[in-house]
Formats: structure tokens, C-alpha cells, sequence
């Protein structure tokens, strides 16, 4: 079964997170667990990057989709909130490709909280690395993320709060 654990987690490592394309839903810490019932069944448990995420939905389907495609009939997929993802589940390639993406990564561990008070942060511009950067906003694209501008080369980027 360890095996072909690995070879479902390779499909799925497959499926892109809707919102930042370059990371996928394995990547992001979201597939939580999987469990093989049969050659044809498979459930699937996926925990949201917070409550009301409006990319789960797409992240259900495209599960559904990928494993229904390569051979699995019943395909249940299980939302898990408990324990809450956390930015700690970001693998260490998937912040990689989020600042060649633009987008600057998690810098610190869940237990920095100063981003929920509100509090500034220094933040690396992900395109120069400077570290001459301002908060514009505690939202950014997405509610997961922070708009940041850097006052060297004066682009805006969105920085991945910890959460």
C-alpha cells in the first residue's frame, strides 16, 4: 500500500492550488491524508487554508477528477479542520517557487503572531530582496495574503502571512 500511497500523492502533487498556480495542493499542506479502500475506492482528506477558502471546491474537484481519471470509481473527499492548516505545512519547494513567483513566502513559523495584530513586519521583496519594504495592506489578493511594496525597486508583491 506504501507504494501506491506514493503514487496517488505524485497524482495529486499533480493538481495546482487555483489561487497561486505554481504550487501544488501537496505543496501547500493541504492533502492531509489518503486512504485506499480498493483497486477503485479512495478517500481523500483535504484541510482549508481557512475557513471559507473559496478554492476548496476546486481543489474537491480536481481530486475527484485526477483520481477518477487514472482508475478510481469511488473517490470521497473528506474536509479536515481540525487540527487548522497552518503556513508551517508550506513544504520547503513550494516557498521556492512562491518567491520566483513573486510572491513572498511565510518568514516565520506559526508562532509569530504579530501579523494578526496588525503589527509591521520587515518583509524581503521576493523580485530585488530588499529588505526596504512597506505593508499597503493586511489583504492582498487573496485573504491569506498581505500587500507589500518594496521602496527600492518600488514593485507591489504579496507576502504569505503566517497563519
Amino acid at each position: 500500500m506504501c507504494h501506491k500511497n506514493n503514487e496517488i500523492f505524485q497524482l495529486l502533487n499533480q493538481i495546482p492550488d487555483p489561487e497561486i498556480p505554481v504550487i501544488s495542493i501537496v505543496e501547500l499542506g493541504v492533502v492531509r491524508d489518503l486512504n485506499i479502500i480498493s483497486d477503485t475506492e479512495i478517500r481523500v482528506t483535504i484541510t482549508p487554508t481557512y475557513s471559507g477558502c473559496p478554492a476548496m471546491k476546486q481543489m474537491e474537484d480536481d481530486v475527484r477528477a485526477i483520481l477518477h481519471k487514472n482508475g478510481f470509481t469511488s473517490v470521497e473527499v473528506l474536509m479536515k479542520y481540525s487540527p487548522a492548516w497552518t503556513t508551517d505545512w508550506i513544504s520547503d519547494d513550494a516557498k521556492i517557487k512562491l518567491q520566483k513567483y513573486g510572491i513572498a513566502p511565510p518568514e516565520e513559523s506559526t508562532s509569530d503572531k504579530s501579523f494578526l495584530k496588525g503589527l509591521p513586519k520587515i518583509i524581503t521583496c521576493p523580485k530585488c530582496k530588499s529588505k526596504n519594504t512597506k505593508m499597503i495592506s493586511q489583504f492582498g489578493s487573496t485573504a491569506c495574503k498581505a500587500l507589500y511594496r518594496c521602496n527600492e525597486c518600488l514593485e507591489p508583491f504579496d507576502y504569505f502571512k503566517c497563519i
